[in-house]
């Protein structure tokens, strides 16, 4: 199993938050991977985006250039890396922000059920829990197990994000 996976969206959109995630869930599962951040010149609003690679074998470099997986969390940030995906990649876009992506990517409503979660900066998590529901490359519950731990001691937090990531998770 090999996930070349781009997440791209604004900062403060939480992206890098995504990432890191995704490779805290790896390295759980006993996976490799790599993680590589990408900064616009702005911080909250300007562009970001991340390089996760995840992998059952060792990974000589965390540069993508043709993703199997990219998340998109803005029209902005979809324009610019849906060229990339590779053919017959999985296509994951905030359609709360995203209004141009093609019928036969995977639509999820981020913003609007992040909050009805209680909080529009738990979109990213929404995505993160419909990412592993679609790939299966993790167990739902090995995902909430490293949620729980990063937000050990912050209740009100992790209840916010737990629900937002199971908001959207297709069993």
């Amino acid at each position: 199993m090999r996930e070349e996976i781009i997440i791209a969206g604004s900062g403060g959109q939480g992206i890098m938050f995504f990432g890191t995630l995704l490779c805290n869930i790896a390295v759980s599962q006993n996976k490799y991977t790599t993680f590589f951040p990408s900064y616009g010149a702005e911080i909250r609003g300007g562009t970001a985006n991340c390089s996760v690679i995840i992998s059952d074998d060792e990974i000589g470099s965390p540069v993508i250039v043709k993703p199997s997986i990219l998340v998109a969390m803005n029209e902005q940030s979809f324009e610019k890396f849906s060229p990339k995906l590779r053919k017959g990649g999985l296509l994951i876009v905030n359609s709360s922000l995203v209004s141009s992506a093609p019928k036969d990517a995977v639509l999820v409503p981020a913003t609007d059920i992040a909050m009805e979660a209680g909080d529009v900066r738990a979109a990213n998590m929404v995505l993160l829990g419909r990412l592993i529901s679609e790939t299966k490359i993790f167990t739902q519950f090995a995902a909430v197990d490293i949620i729980k731990s990063v937000f050990a001691g912050k209740k009100n937090l992790l209840e916010i994000n737990l629900s937002a990531f199971n908001r959207d998770v297709k069993l």
